[in-house]
């Protein structure tokens, strides 16, 4: 199974691969360029296809690790009742198959970098075990009882929204508050459509060069109507595209009505790329100006609403509420303390876990405890 890949050795300028002169990009590069030298825990996060893992080269490579491994871990294809063993090893007979003692890739990237892509596939009870060696630099093999310690800088890639999935308790608020010390955002290709003809200039010249091919010229409008897709699968996808174009192409001319035609193939499949008749970032702008509008008005109903029923039942809620403000206070109280009630009664009472599993200290629960007179 290769779930991983370990990248020794160290480019001439590892920034080079991140190809683009759009604002977003550049962003990213003079982010990548302030955090390599710590070893502060970076979470890079974006679409599919965005480049997540260049940016975590960038990082490694201009790192003071760049002479050590970088081990790249795809927590979305390992099953999850191997995961544990896979990313901190075993002992020899700690389960059936396991015949002799197998380093796990926290050892394997001793001293350098571990990437964990997709990390909001990872299962919910290695997350807390990942926090650990976070904080401590140290974890236990599958089946032993000496502790390991490793020197790992971590580095994270995720195309989900953790936030939401903490919210939904499918990942650990603990451990994405560490995670996120720094957060570097790829933004889709559709946002920065200025980078488009200077990718598909370097796809052309790549793929040639690796397959001994002609060179094609291909027309400025060609390139023009490859800026204004929507490259639901970014720069991933642009290159396939490009890939596709040229060997077809036959050392051709890549013309204007060639691109139209492969387009058109594809116009019936919305996950396609398709063509539009305004920049991408005029109608991606207007789009995120009408949704607004619409969350702002919703929103206000909402709390309208919210603050019509409680005024309604003022003397059973035992609170006067002078304006929306104090409904919008009162709600997150009554939600906080919830949350603390529910996780009192899950974990029996004991403190100790609760407040674990909310993600706060002891002595906050137990002021919280007070401050809500919580039995």
């Amino acid at each position: 199974m290769n779930n991983q890949t370990a990248i020794p050795g160290s480019p001439d300028n590892p920034l080079d691969e991140i190809i683009g002169l759009s604002p977003a990009i550049r962003r990213v590069k003079s982010l990548i360029r302030q955090v390599a030298s710590s070893d502060i825990t970076v979470l890079i996060t974006g679409e599919s296809g965005t480049g997540k893992e260049l940016v975590a080269r960038g990082i490694h490579y201009l790192s003071g690790r760049k002479r050590e491994p970088l081990v790249s871990l795809n927590c979305g294809a390992i099953p999850e009742g191997i995961f544990e063993s896979e990313i901190f090893g075993h002992e020899k007979g700690s389960f059936t198959s396991a015949d002799q003692r197998r380093q796990g890739y926290f050892e394997m990237a001793d001293k350098g970098t571990l990437l964990l892509d997709e990390i909001g596939e990872m299962p919910l009870q290695v997350q807390v075990k990942i926090l650990r060696v976070l904080e401590t630099g140290r974890f236990l093999r599958v089946g032993g009882s000496r502790e390991i310690e490793v020197d790992v800088r971590v580095i994270a890639s995720t195309n989900k929204d953790l936030g939401s999935e903490v919210t939904y308790r499918r990942f650990r608020e603990d451990l994405y508050y560490r995670l996120k010390a720094v957060n570097i955002t790829v933004q889709p290709l559709r946002e920065r459509p200025e980078d488009v003809i200077i990718l598909a200039e370097h796809f052309i010249q790549e793929f040639v060069r690796k397959n001994k091919r002609p060179e094609p010229i291909i027309e400025i409008g060609a390139l023009d109507i490859l800026s204004r897709q929507y490259w639901a699968g970014n720069v991933r996808e642009l290159k396939n595209f490009i890939e596709s174009l040229i060997a077809l192409s036959h050392g051709r001319a890549i013309t204007t009505e060639i691109v139209r035609m492969h387009l058109g193939n594809d116009q019936g499949n919305p996950n396609l790329p398709v063509v539009v008749s305004r920049p991408t970032a005029d109608l991606d702008q207007e789009l995120i100006y009408r949704t607004l509008l619409e969350l702002k008005h919703e929103m206000n109903s909402i709390k309208g609403l919210l603050q019509q029923l409680l005024l309604a039942d003022q003397a059973e809620v035992g609170y006067q509420f002078s304006s929306a403000e104090d409904v919008e206070a009162y709600s997150l109280d009554e939600l906080e303390k919830e949350q603390i009630k529910r996780a009192l009664i899950d974990f029996e009472g004991n403190r100790r876990k609760a407040a674990k599993a909310l993600g706060i200290g002891e002595r906050t629960l137990y002021r919280k405890i007070r401050q809500y007179n919580i039995k």
